[in-house]
């Protein structure tokens, strides 16, 4: 059965979205010569976009998809925390970001020539123990008004008391999703779903040779963590969900595929979204699984919106 989204049910829908906020940033250009002060190619910009990343982008497909979105981080006191509060106003999200004045804004900067990416430059640094105390009884704060809670990890320290947090969402009786980053998974004991990709998971429980065998190895991983759930997403070859009632599997949608990154971000913002508004959990790895094939088909950190999985 093909899963059709409905706006106005997600219109209903609040989630907060808490995680490693970051700034996208692409500058095109030409290249045409190598700069006689190294053996470097010299790119002509022509041409800048910037687009929210990290959770920022789980925030902005969680939007696009109609729910009332908040955002719960950390910017610096600088120009690209101000290009993401920009970003973040024009795509309806309700920004609760913390500033903090010791570090600057997470920003990833990619130079592209003749459509190869040549370098990527990050910008980033942990923020402090104040901005991270902030951030947590802000956190306390929302809570009552939100339906789900999304968790999105990138390993840039805006998670340190994740711990903390699932336990206060959950005694709120808040559902809690967590994109998973690093081996260190015991820290995500407790939340409902976790949804790890291939090279994830296998950082944390080892390689498998069958399905047999990464049945045997997510299960053991979800019990021992006590989630409901663990989704699997896995590229070409679609989405497993691991539940206590067992394992489903859905194949990949994609048509053509432009570019990867991002599309995590698409899948738990559309998964959230989908149970918040009271969706099972299968129903709603199919949405996912749609969203995730659509999202892969554009260039960038992109959106899908509820009219295209009609």
């Amino acid at each position: 059965m093909t899963e059709k989204a409905d706006r106005t049910q997600f219109n209903k829908t609040r989630l907060l979205v808490v995680g490693d906020v970051m700034l996208d940033r692409y500058w095109f250009g030409d290249t045409s010569r190598i700069s006689p002060e190294a053996p470097v190619p010299v790119v002509q910009v022509g041409k800048i976009d910037e687009r929210l990343g990290g959770a920022a982008n789980v925030a902005r497909n969680a939007s696009a998809l109609g729910a009332q979105t908040s955002l719960l981080g950390v910017i610096g006191v600088d120009e690209a925390g101000k290009r993401v509060e920009a970003l973040l106003h024009d795509s309806g999200v309700h920004s609760c970001l913390q500033t903090d004045s010791q570090v600057p804004t997470t920003v990833k900067l990619r130079v592209i020539a003749r459509q190869q990416q040549l370098i990527r430059l990050d910008f980033e640094e942990a923020p402090s123990s104040g901005s991270l105390a902030q951030k947590l009884k802000q956190f306390e704060t929302l809570l009552p008004e939100t339906d789900v809670v999304i968790l999105s990890d990138y390993g840039k320290g805006a998670l340190e008391q994740v711990t903390s947090m699932i336990a206060l969402a959950k005694a709120k009786q808040k559902i809690v999703l967590v994109d998973p980053k690093g081996d260190a998974y015991a820290k995500y004991k407790g939340a409902n779903v976790l949804t790890p990709n291939r090279s994830e998971l296998r950082q944390v429980v080892g390689a498998w040779s069958s399905e047999a065998e990464l049945n045997q190895k997510a299960q053991a991983l979800r019990e021992q963590l006590e989630i409901d759930a663990l989704l699997l997403t896995r590229s070409e070859e679609g989405m497993t969900l691991f539940t206590s009632a067992g394992a489903s599997h859905v194949r990949a949608q994609a048509r053509e595929v432009f570019d990867v990154s991002g599309a995590g971000d698409t899948v738990i913002a559309t998964l959230a979204v989908a149970l918040a508004a009271k969706w099972p959990l299968e129903r709603a790895m199919a949405l996912a699984n749609r969203a995730g094939g659509i999202v892969v088909g554009k260039l960038g950190t992109a959106t899908v919106c509820a009219e295209e999985l009609q």
